[in-house]
């Protein structure tokens, strides 16, 4: 099913997002499209859209802590141009561009609390089979926790039980794709330590030898 940003497949997100839209008239509020050329080797699979991040901005990871690590990380490894998500005025950076490189989420639009419902998890699957079906045989796909890594297992049709998340994972999905497992790189996770800069860079190296960067 081709993604467009006026979908309103789940009722709640989407009453959700009017409400927003009113209490934050200069935000994007809108389900978001993915950032980064289709059919790349690197496919990035993160939870949902932040309030105050991609829901405002409406570029993935752009506009919270998240984004500063993932960038920098992409950056520091020839996946992005730049590795500042931001321009001086707060708003997606338009001079930053990936590289080999492309990044979505498992659910577009932004959830209550930021935690979507199964259903809606569901719902939004057929979008990232969809992104999945456009990654070159021998590609990876970089899951930002355990909501992703099971949202790609789904788009896949693979059973929970047989790919188990764990931070550093490495998977050889059927159709020649190996999934990378990594905490997502909240602030939550980092300000806890559940998440260093140094392990979510480990990761990143372990997936730029993969794709022989």
């Amino acid at each position: 099913m081709t993604f467009t940003p006026d979908c309103r497949r789940c009722p709640r997100l989407a009453d959700f997002l009017d409400q927003v839209r009113v209490a934050h008239p200069d935000y994007y509020a809108l389900p978001v499209s993915s950032f980064g050329e289709a059919g790349c080797p690197l496919l990035i699979v993160g939870l949902a859209p932040g309030m105050h991040g991609a829901n405002r901005t409406g570029r993935p990871f752009t506009g919270d802590f998240a984004g500063n690590l993932l960038y920098g990380s992409l950056h520091k490894y020839g996946f992005a141009s730049q590795s500042d998500p931001l321009d001086a005025a707060g708003y997606a950076n338009q001079k930053l561009h990936l590289v080999g490189c492309r990044i979505t989420n498992a659910v577009r639009c932004l959830p209550p609390q930021n935690k979507p419902l199964p259903g809606e998890i569901n719902t939004c699957n057929s979008y990232l089979i969809d992104e999945l079906a456009m990654l070159p045989r021998g590609g990876a796909v970089l899951a930002l926790g355990t909501i992703a890594h099971q949202a790609v297992l789904m788009a896949r049709q693979l059973r929970k039980s047989s790919h188990s998340f764990a931070h550093g994972a490495q998977h050889v999905l059927p159709g020649g794709i190996t999934l990378f497992d990594s905490y997502h790189c909240s602030r939550y996770n980092t300000q806890t330590r559940r998440l260093t800069t140094a392990m979510f860079e480990s990761v990143i190296a372990d997936i730029a030898r993969h794709l022989g960067n």
